[in-house]
């Protein structure tokens, strides 16, 4: 695969992990910037420097022309549109890192984009991950038909807990109708409906005062048995990866998941912020507003900031 890749902001690990897989799946890195928002001053120069790519701009419009994709990073999700917007409107496949919106106002841009045919996709890579594909690839006369499910991981609400919301999804599917805040005890309880009545259990948060990690996990109740399913960490990477690059490059002309089904973990979070908010009430998708702001994503990207600089 011959294409050009560029980091649009290096807030997380994500962008050094990713690098050597980017790389193993015959992607060049060109490019690089940095906001500054939870790394030091001169960060770009140094990363460039460390993994031997050739440009870190000082501004992320100097990257168009260097490369064929746009992977956005920022750990403030509410800079994600604008971010991506310049490399969308010059033609520039575009992936969004996880959460990949904050807010529907934003969710309805990337799926006007993907209406008009614009190269755009991301997400959690829990939504690609393997475990999960290779149980759904067994007979379904064999592993049976999931009715309902029980997801969960650790650290925080959002930011990590998508990755619930997405390992749910790559189970289920789409169609998902309502959700409803059940109550919490170490960490937050969310009861997620499917239009057809199948239900999904997730719990997010933190598991402590501090927040933890927990391991990615989810229990499948089929006709047919019980199946308990432990994502391994350290292959999520690749998993997404693999499965957008070609979509991303050009090579495959749709992508892996349409945005209509992408963007249903995001949406179905706002949903259960809004109903915690609302004391436990049933909140459709469709109940959504663009009044609403929303998870704050400047606020967790603070947070961020504080907790790996001191900021």
């Amino acid at each position: 695969m011959s294409v050009r890749i560029g980091h649009v902001d290096l807030c997380t690990s994500h962008p050094g992990s990713w690098v050597p897989i980017l790389r193993d799946l015959g992607a060049e890195i060109t490019c690089c910037w940095d906001s500054g928002d939870t790394r030091p001053d001169g960060f770009a120069a140094e990363f460039a420097e460390q993994h031997k790519i050739a440009n870190a701009v000082a501004d992320p419009s100097e990257m168009i022309g260097k490369i064929d994709v746009a992977i956005v990073h920022s750990a403030n999700w509410d800079k994600h549109v604008e971010l991506a917007r310049p490399f969308v409107e010059a033609g520039v496949s575009v992936l969004v890192d996880k959460p990949m919106v904050g807010c529907l106002r934003d969710a309805n841009q990337l799926l006007d984009w993907a209406k008009m045919g614009k190269r755009v996709t991301g997400g959690s890579s829990l939504r690609f991950a393997q475990e999960v594909r290779d149980f759904l690839a067994e007979p379904v006369e064999e592993r049976g038909t999931v009715h309902t499910a029980f997801v969960g991981c650790g650290v925080d609400e959002f930011n990590y807990g998508i990755h619930a919301y997405s390992t749910l999804s790559n189970l289920m599917g789409p169609g998902i109708r309502s959700v409803r805040y059940l109550g919490a005890s170490a960490q937050k309880h969310i009861r997620v409906e499917w239009d057809d009545g199948r239900v999904g259990f997730l719990s997010i948060g933190k598991p402590g005062p501090q927040g933890a990690w927990l391991p990615f996990y989810l229990t499948a109740v089929t006709e047919k048995a019980v199946r308990q399913i432990t994502v391994a960490a350290g292959s999520i990477y690749r998993s997404l990866l693999e499965a957008v690059l070609p979509y991303l490059a050009g090579e495959q002309a749709d992508p892996p998941i349409p945005m209509t089904e992408l963007i249903e973990p995001e949406l179905a979070a706002m949903a259960a912020r809004q109903s915690w908010m609302r004391g436990g009430a049933e909140v459709f998708l469709t109940d959504l507003s663009l009044d609403d702001g929303g998870y704050d994503g400047k606020q967790f990207s603070i947070e961020y900031a504080r907790a790996r600089l001191g900021k």
